[in-house]
């Protein structure tokens, strides 16, 4: 016997058999006594098949289920800055202060203030009577002291401007303006509106990214640069380092807007964000960086189907602001929980599992999103870009499995940590020899024009210096360091002042956590420099334990804590006097028999 329409058939943990005739896929549905929220993802006959954002437990065969006429959407609109979601958008201030610090089950809020009024200014020069195009800006609201929030039509409507609201408060529910459509339907505007989190928002065009994501470290930006647009994937095992590189780009990336995704980590490290991020100073305007930065958290104990969604939701709310015309920064930790979510899902509805036990879809679902990223010309004609920078935890630091190897097809940008440098206590703990940047030649033109021309051949000779000293390493652990010549002992000493001097850099150090483009080239100039000086001196007979007795590489290697972004003058003299030490060291040693001649 076929159970009554609107009732539960079955349930399968996150999985329930509906009898909804009607449902369509992709739409939104009320499940059981409590009406938990799910997704119809599947359909069998007069049957749907939905995933439930909640935990199942208490469903059973019979209870009510009722469709709700729309899919997943996120609420676009002022207030979302500054405020902490769960992977349905729902603020986790508000779930605290109605169910405490457990999230209750079937809890409906809306994402944004509805009794919050907001001063709205309608944009010079519109016209009623006038034509008006889907995400064109018909007013402003100030966000935040540092974000102005453009008011847009959404991106599915247009036509005439019939009616427009003068400049005053309003909240997010009252109608600011009225557009008849070309179907003779008028439809009210709103200062906020919905849309679909699956579907991305469409463009006017897409533009080639030209201008480098600055995040502060030198790791990425001088060695593996992501261009404003691009895609990054920062993998790396267990204890890595991984969510304090993603902390250190949301804290200082040059982006407009910061979306932080928590998909699936544990919760003492998403805690630790909520904490931290409020207390910190925006180093760009002085203010919180908590007012160009929006959350969204979904932990490793909750719901699983949740973390699926949360990813989208991201990147939907990321998409919202780059066509008011922002820079927008979305750093997801992790997409391999994101994956994790999707392989149980496919477990429950029986599909045939591919590589590892993920659905044969993963690739497809990875493309998906990584390609809502890029640099665009949005539809009220300013130019937007979304960056998306998502860690991946293979297990064992594997990078061949799949959710690695996918992603790494996918992106231009792959920042890869090592296990065997952050035991070493190297932070960031990125491997040159793996990490890769696809972006380096587009990025070479921003840094000749704001920096200095010299970038791409200093990058790459310090690249080929870090290359051969890895290959005298291993000469090294094998026969001893006696087996190596002078040229190839200062060689690895070139390296050293480039990985302790450069590469490695403290989030915890006032001076250190950030450095200006212009101080990572003025240090990446400084250590070649001396290098170069101390080969000279080598090929010319110095002894090589004479030139490591300088002084100057001690200073050297801390240089970067020594000279704040302010101090390039004070950092250029010091250049100037370890290039004097070595040419000092060269006259001791000129005349003497210890020279070659």
């Amino acid at each position: 016997m076929s159970a009554a329409p609107g009732r539960i058939v079955e349930v399968n943990g996150p999985i329930v058999t509906v009898h909804l005739p009607q449902a369509a896929l992709g739409e939104q549905v009320w499940v059981g006594n409590l009406a938990l929220v799910g997704e119809v993802i599947g359909r069998d006959g007069e049957r749907a098949i939905v995933q439930i954002y909640e935990s199942t437990e208490s469903l059973a065969p019979g209870q009510s289920a009722a469709p709700l006429g729309h899919p997943l959407a996120a609420e676009l609109g002022p207030g979302l800055l500054g405020n902490i979601f769960d992977g349905l958008q729902r603020p986790l201030t508000e779930i605290m202060a109605q169910s405490g610090d457990r999230v209750a089950r079937g809890l409906a809020i809306a994402p944004l203030d509805r009794g919050r009024r907001w001063n709205f200014t309608p944009t010079p020069g519109l016209q009623l009577g006038g034509a008006i195009a889907g995400g064109a800006v018909i007013g402003t609201v100030a966000e935040t002291e540092t974000v102005m929030h453009r008011i847009l039509v959404p991106p599915d409507t247009g036509g005439e401007l019939v009616e427009l609201a003068p400049a005053g408060d309003y909240d997010v529910e009252q109608v600011i303006a009225q557009v008849r459509g070309h179907d003779g339907i008028t439809r009210p505007l709103r200062l906020y509106h919905r849309w679909p989190v699956r579907r991305a928002r469409p463009c006017a065009g897409r533009d080639r990214a030209a201008v480098p994501l600055v995040t502060g470290q030198r790791v990425l930006d001088t060695f593996f640069p992501l261009l404003k647009g691009g895609r990054a994937a920062v993998p790396g095992p267990f204890g890595a380092g991984k969510t304090m590189v993603q902390q250190q780009i949301a804290r200082w990336a040059d982006a407009g807007i910061m979306i932080y995704l928590g998909c699936g980590e544990r919760g003492n490290e998403l805690v630790e964000i909520l904490e931290t991020f409020p207390r910190l100073t925006d180093p760009h305007t002085g203010r919180s960086l908590m007012d160009r930065t929006l959350l969204v958290a979904n932990t490793s104990n909750m719901p699983v189907v949740a973390r699926e969604a949360s990813i989208y939701m991201g990147v939907t709310l990321a998409e919202y602001y780059r066509d008011q015309g922002y820079d927008v920064v979305v750093v997801a930790d992790s997409i391999s929980r994101w994956a994790e979510a999707l392989r149980e899902v496919a477990g429950r509805l029986e599909q045939i599992p591919a590589e590892e036990g993920h659905p044969a879809y993963l690739a497809s679902r990875l493309s998906a999103f990584y390609e809502r990223a890029g640099q665009v010309r949005t539809l009220c004609g300013l130019p937007g870009s979304v960056s998306l920078i998502g860690a991946v935890s293979p297990p064992g630091g594997d990078f061949s499995e799949p959710v690695t190897s996918h992603t790494k097809d996918m992106v231009q940008v792959f920042w890869a940590l090592s296990k065997e440098l952050a035991d070493a206590r190297h932070y960031p703990a990125v491997d040159w020899t793996e990490s890769y940047s696809g972006y380096v030649e587009a990025a070479a033109g921003w840094w000749a024009d704001r920096v200095d021309s010299r970038w791409n051949t200093q990058r790459a000779e310090a690249l080929s210096l870090l290359q051969k000293s890895d290959e005298l390493a291993r000469i090294v652990n094998l026969v001893g360091p006696e087996a190596l010549s002078a040229a190839q002992r200062w060689v690895l000493e070139g390296a050293a002042l480039i990985k302790e001097g450069l590469l490695q850099q403290s989030a915890l150090d006032e001076v250190d956590s950030f450095c200006s483009p212009q101080r990572q080239f003025a240090l990446l100039d400084l250590m070649l420099g001396i290098y170069r000086h101390g080969q000279e001196l080598v090929d010319a007979g110095v002894p090589v334990q004479r030139l490591l007795q300088l002084p100057v590489l001690t200073r050297a290697k801390r240089a970067k804590t020594a000279y704040s972004n302010s101090q390039l003058e004070a950092l250029g003299a010091f250049a100037t006097e370890a290039g004097e030490a070595f040419r000092l060291l060269g006259q001791e040693y000129s005349g003497s028999e210890r020279v070659a001649p």
